[in-house]
């Protein structure tokens, strides 16, 4: 029979793992944006999580639960992370709107408050519009939406943005 104190154990590492895995997920996206302060800071508290689980699990290997209790938080934990990096929606992007109704959906997402630039192209089936909209990523889907409501045949493009530069004036 376990213990209640291997079961408290137990369930202090599978938190601590959900925890820092969250955070090395949360750490990753950071990266990929190229934030190297918010990644260092979240780079140390994960890590000192992760040393604290490690030492619980490997102070008594004969219970075979809080090593279970490990991986179970570490599978959570990317789960967890997936989810909260999906909700947090940091960082920007741009949506190229592909469309032969340029002029009209254009001046349509500007009405509704979004910058773009515009160019001309050549499409399969003759000319085409296609718009840059640069937003933070929780407008991504507004703007689609938007675009799809005078153009549902357009085709929609959406692109996270590493890096961003923009001309001293």
């Amino acid at each position: 029979m376990i213990s209640t104190e291997t079961l408290l154990l137990s369930l202090t590492i599978f938190c601590a793992r959900v925890v820092d895995v969250s955070l090395s997920t949360i750490r990753q996206v950071m990266i990929i944006r190229g934030k190297r302060a918010i990644s260092f800071g979240i780079a140390f508290v994960e890590n000192l999580i992760w040393v604290f689980a490690v030492s619980k699990v490997l102070q008594d290997l004969s219970e075979p639960i809080t090593a279970f209790a490990f991986a179970l938080g570490f599978a959570t934990g990317t789960f967890v992370g997936i989810t909260l990096e999906g909700k947090l929606l940091i960082g920007e992007q741009v949506v190229k709107v592909f469309t032969s109704m340029g002029d009209e959906v254009a001046d349509y997402l500007r009405s509704n408050g979004f910058r773009l630039t515009e160019f001309m192209g050549k499409g399969r089936d003759g000319d085409v519009s296609l718009l840059f909209v640069q937003v933070r990523r929780r407008d991504a889907q507004k703007v689609s939406t938007l675009a799809r409501k005078l153009d549902p045949a357009c085709y929609l493009l959406v692109e996270d943005i590493r890096f961003q530069q923009r001309a001293a004036t």
